[in-house]
């Protein structure tokens, strides 16, 4: 079963909850597409301002409406990811990278004649404790080294390394496709400590991420089991 379904999906109601949180009776799918539109749309702008690299990027985006108010909340891995300078005038470019932001996800909603466009969007963005207890970070990390053409055990080795620095009671790392331009493809992985994908009360954090390289497109998961509720 663990290999069969998603572990975030597998756990919701036990330690894992929804990251869209609405109610709609009547218009279910156009409050679907909305949602994934303002993924894409904050995914899109946060890749523009960092240019080919989007590591350290965005962990998770919750999104919670009401009648007149979209709230979301962006979690990042890092502090840098829209800014790079310091002291209070770092303060005052966070507050007009939100407010660019804010203005990017209203014009995508209005181009795309959403009723959500009468509704106030309040954005916030937060940074996570420990990063590399992200799979989503970790996943980033490992793409990077892989368009470098790192040698693969060396990349999930100092992958592993980074979690175990975190604090995660196990992780496993699998990757698949054309790994070093072999003509057909493969998968290897990797794995440090428990990762009991079938126990519901166990915490499991999971990501999948598809990178682009020369040889073609790799496919990586990353299980992170983080503690026992």
């Amino acid at each position: 079963m663990g290999n069969k379904i998603n572990p975030l999906g597998f756990r919701l109601g036990f330690t894992q909850n929804h990251r869209s949180l609405w109610f709609e009776q009547r218009n279910y799918s156009e409050d679907l597409r909305e949602d994934e539109k303002i993924h894409n749309c904050i995914g899109n702008y946060v890749r523009h301002i960092k240019g080919s690299s989007n590591y350290g990027g965005i962990t998770r985006i919750e999104i919670v409406k009401n009648t007149d108010l979209i709230k979301v909340n962006i979690y990042i891995g890092f502090t840098d990811l829209f800014i790079e300078k310091r002291g209070q005038e770092k303060d005052k470019e966070k507050d007009k990278e939100i407010e660019q932001l804010r203005d990017e996800v209203q014009n995508m909603l209005v181009q795309n004649m959403l009723d959500s466009v009468n509704r106030k969007l309040l954005i916030s963005i937060e940074k996570v404790d420990k990063p590399y207890r992200e799979p989503n970070i970790l996943a980033e990390y490992i793409a990077i080294q892989l368009k470098e053409r790192v040698e693969i055990k060396k990349i999930m080795d100092k992958a592993i390394e980074l979690a175990e620095e975190a604090d995660v009671e196990g992780i496993k790392i699998k990757i698949k496709g054309r790994l070093n331009g072999i003509e057909r493809a493969r998968k290897q992985s990797a794995m440090q400590g428990r990762v009991p994908l079938q126990t519901l009360r166990a915490k499991i954090d999971y990501c999948y991420y598809a990178v682009q390289t020369v040889y073609g497109v790799l496919g990586i998961k990353i299980w992170i089991f983080v503690e026992d509720e």
